[in-house]
């Protein structure tokens, strides 16, 4: 289970810009060398983290399951899979976006990682883009406390309640049953949606085209602009 993202500020700014850099791009379908990308795991994780890639890449065999199912295999296997940690101390850096083979080698990421992982596996196994949308909430640890966090939202239309996946729990509710969740907003293909107060300075464009740019590196092909 992941711990959540904890500062907020800069979640909030990464978020923003790498919102601002999906709406100028395509719709991001996965393709990939399945051999040569448990090659490079091997290669950069060895066999601990070959076994992590090779499991996911079953996963993604499952694409004649159910909508229902396809998220709930997707969302434990994610949850279990990685343990939570901090960029700082897992990348050395703040707000580093992993890939999803990153994330798998080193069996850990933060919130955002397992979004991205969640993200990628649904769109590969036939989930339509648009129903699907990265959320930035802040997280009520009880009294006055909250943390950034984010969490993946599934719409079985563009009207409906959304389900959330979320890296606390196994368990996939709709948004009204997590009190514990304030939404501020959301993004996709189709655009920002707001549903609070938030503001940043978009300053410049990077961390969605990077993570982009690094999964198509490592073999894992992101539809191009």
């Amino acid at each position: 289970m992941s711990a959540c993202c904890r500062n907020g500020r800069h979640l909030l700014l990464a978020v923003f810009l790498a919102a601002a850099c999906l709406l100028t791009t395509g719709a991001p379908a996965l393709e990939f060398d399945a051999i040569g990308v448990q090659n490079l795991a091997a290669q950069r994780y060895g066999a601990a983290g070959k076994r992590s890639v090779t499991k996911w890449l079953h996963l993604l065999q499952l694409k004649g399951l159910s909508t229902d199912r396809q998220l709930r295999r997707v969302n434990t296997f994610w949850n279990e899979m990685v343990m939570g940690t901090e960029d700082l101390a897992l990348w050395s850096r703040e707000d580093y976006w992993a890939t999803p083979l990153e994330t798998l080698g080193r069996r850990a990421g933060d919130c955002e990682d397992y979004v991205i992982g969640k993200y990628f596996s649904l769109i590969h196994m036939g989930v339509p883009e648009e129903k699907l949308r990265f959320i930035y909430v802040r997280l009520d640890q009880g009294g006055s406390k909250s943390i950034a966090h984010m969490i993946l939202g599934y719409y079985a239309t563009p009207e409906s309640e959304p389900l959330i996946l979320d890296s606390l729990t196994d368990s996939i509710r709709p948004a009204s049953q997590r009190r514990d969740l304030k939404p501020v907003f959301s993004f996709n293909l189709q655009g920002i949606y707001i549903d609070g107060p938030a503001r940043a300075n978009v300053e410049r464009i990077g961390r969605w085209r990077d993570l982009k740019l690094r999964m198509q590196q490592q073999g894992l092909a992101p539809s191009s602009d």
